[in-house]
């Protein structure tokens, strides 16, 4: 015969419907897992305020190791890393000796003849000591006259006159007939001794050069190495050079160095046109990479009042070429404070190091050669944290970009569909939300315009620019307080009775559906940049869509499962027989479980439906699961206390006894 002593079913202290009757309030606690159905949940609030603190201080840990991997890792290249090839050593030697006659302004002793002088001495040096060498260094100093039209700042047309270019080529013994460009440039501005813009560069470059020359193998192309002597008088050496040097002709492709910063990390921010096999070996060579296309879309818009040599290269040589620029303290650009010391010797290692790079992979490609053959489509790049850069074509990134757009509305399509969400409640509910973050923006942004405003008033409208992280504590502060203010008094205003789990659901779907408009906005106005939205809309989309949808447990022989769904929620199916759920006379679900040896983790499902309406009354979730574990046998059926208990039993008696776990869940 068949008795209850392998099937139990242990209740709760108090197993209430959250349907009291006439003013009667569920009351009772599970001590096990701190269940509690006090109103005023002080044990929940405490909980909560524990989990944002933690996860709080996970996120500013997380940022903290951000910015050390960002900004740090500069001082990482030099300081007990001895340098390969690239000696940001010597280099820092150039860029000290050429920043120490001055400003150097076109037509300018300085400018003409100081720094020429000591350009054509550390060439020459570098070709004497090469001499031996599978290479042969050609020096040619080139002063064009010309002119053209240019529609930069409204349009004008530039002319100019006996302008400087030193010029040199390195090569194999027997020639090349395919070179490679690199770009840089030694005037500056007025009163400016242009460290970063450009002696930097032009220091970087006679490095590189020095250690091409140096190699023991012969390269397969040639190198051109443009000193140009007046860029800052808008671009005007570098188009004599593209449209009447001899050399012109053979270029295939350019690297352009600039800066519109002083310091810090040298970013590509614009290549092509077209001609993905450029990116593509910035991303296969670059040591230290660190490129975007936004910079590259938001330059080329013309919102930045700027333009580079890479222009004219574009548009009068008609060549790709990929442009790097020092990117940070830009308040420092094109003053007098724009000193050697200014910038960091890991700066000129991390800028060595990838251009020596990519100029090795480059002259080296067969690519080259025949460039305009692989001049096909744009291409989506962007860098993580300066580790690793990835790139992939753009016509691939808007049938990615689609595609995750398509995935995301069908998701919120679904949602929608819902039995729970029929009638429109969610798509109510998702407006809803979406105008309360819409909100948010705008008087966020209203929030900072008026700090901005009083900034202004008080004299003090550049402060950011100098004070960085003040600017951030400053605006940021307006801004998050106001983001905030808003969302909490929708909260207490609105969303009165609505349950944070809810809330937060509800919410990630608003920033699913924002960043899906937003993506597919860009997408068909064919910029590149789509791939942010897409980015913040994949790997949130696919996290939820690959959350664990089972349950698994591992436990005794002897196990109960309990289902409790709150007020107004029900099961629609689970895996357990035929997949109709079964209820007892209180409306409750149990299941008993059972298992031999080397039985595998007990998994199973069911599917809830929410409640049309919330109970604010009720518990936080939908349904509160409870499992049951019985030790029937083995070392674990015995505790001292229930030991304890036994002897208090009679001689005569005989107690079934084992020890038994119950643990609450509530989702």
């Amino acid at each position: 015969m068949e008795r209850d002593a392998g099937v139990r079913r242990i209740k709760p202290l108090v197993t209430h419907r959250y349907a009291a009757q006439d003013g009667e309030r569920p009351s009772g606690r599970c001590e096990d897992n701190g269940y509690s159905d006090d109103p005023k949940r002080k044990p929940e609030v405490r909980l909560l305020l524990l989990r944002e603190g933690l996860a709080a201080a996970l996120l500013s840990g997380f940022v903290l190791l951000l910015w050390g991997l960002v900004h740090l890792s500069l001082q990482q290249l030099v300081i007990g890393k001895p340098s390969g090839e690239f000696n940001a050593g010597r280099a820092r030697q150039h860029l000290e000796k050429i920043t120490s006659v001055g400003p150097r302004p076109v037509g300018s002793q300085e400018n003409e003849v100081l720094t020429v002088n000591y350009l054509l001495e550390q060439i020459e040096n570098i070709r004497v000591r090469t001499a031996a060498g599978p290479h042969q260094l050609t020096v040619d100093v080139q002063r064009p006259t010309g002119s053209f039209s240019i529609d930069f700042l409204g349009g004008f047309t530039s002319f100019y006159e006996r302008v400087t270019n030193i010029a040199v080529k390195l090569e194999p013994k027997d020639g090349a007939q395919h070179l490679m460009l690199a770009n840089c440039h030694f005037d500056t501005v007025a009163n400016s001794p242009g460290a970063s813009d450009d002696a930097v560069s032009c220091a970087v470059m006679l490095e590189v050069l020095h250690a091409l020359a140096n190699q023991s193998t012969s390269l397969h192309h040639g190198v051109v190495f443009l000193f140009n002597g007046a860029e800052e008088n808008i671009l005007q050496a570098s188009h004599g050079f593209i449209t009447q040097h001899p050399w012109a002709k053979l270029v295939r492709a350019f690297i352009n160095l600039e800066a519109a910063g002083v310091g810090g990390k040298e970013v590509v921010f614009q290549t092509g046109p077209e001609n993905p096999w450029l990116v593509q070996a910035y991303v296969h060579a670059a040591k230290h990479p660190f490129a975007s296309v936004v910079g590259q879309e938001v330059f080329q818009s013309g919102v930045i009042p700027s333009d580079t040599d890479f222009r004219i290269y574009r548009d009068f040589g008609n060549i790709p070429g990929i442009d790097l620029a020092f990117i940070e303290n830009g308040f420092i650009y094109h003053t007098k404070y724009d000193t050697a010391n200014r910038i960091l010797t890991g700066s000129i290692q991390r800028a060595g190091d990838n251009i020596l790079a990519v100029l090795k992979h480059l002259v080296t490609s067969e690519k080259l050669a025949d460039s305009s053959k692989y001049r096909h489509g744009n291409m989506v790049f962007f860098d993580l944290l300066g580790v690793v850069a990835v790139a992939y074509p753009a016509r691939i990134g808007t049938i990615v970009n689609y595609m995750v757009a398509s995935a995301t509305f069908l998701y919120l399509a679904k949602k929608a569909s819902l039995p729970g969400n029929r009638g429109g409640r969610y798509v109510w509910d998702l407006a809803c939300a979406t105008g309360v973050v819409v909100l948010g923006w705008f008087v966020t942004l209203l929030s900072v315009l008026i700090v901005a405003l009083l900034i202004t008033l008080l004299g003090h409208s550049m402060f950011w620019y100098t004070h960085f992280y003040a600017a951030i504590c400053l605006y940021g502060a307006a801004a998050t307080g106001k983001m905030i203010l808003i969302h909490t008094l929708a909260k207490n205003l609105y969303y009165g009775g609505v349950r944070l789990v809810e809330l937060g659901s509800l919410y990630f779907d608003v920033s699913l559906l924002l960043w899906g408009c937003s993506l597919v906005w860009l997408t068909q106005r064919g910029l590149c940049s789509a791939y942010v939205p897409m980015l913040m809309v994949a790997f949130p989309l696919v996290t939820r869509l690959l959350l664990m949808k089972e349950f698994k447990h591992r436990g005794p022989s002897h196990m109960s499962l309990y289902l409790m769904p709150h007020r107004g929620a029900s099961l629609s199916t689970w895996s357990f027989g035929d997949g109709t759920p079964q209820f007892d006379l209180n409306g409750e679900y149990f299941v008993f479980y059972s298992h031999g040896l080397d039985a595998p983790t007990w998994t199973f499902w069911f599917e809830i439906q929410p409640p049309t309406e919330p109970d604010p009354a009720g518990p936080e979730g939908m349904i509160s699961i409870a499992i049951s574990t019985h030790y029937f046998f083995g070392e674990d059926r015995w505790t001292a206390q229930l030991e304890e208990i036994l002897h208090k039993f009679p001689t005569w008696a005989f107690p079934s006894s084992w020890v038994s776990t119950y643990d609450m869940y509530r989702y």
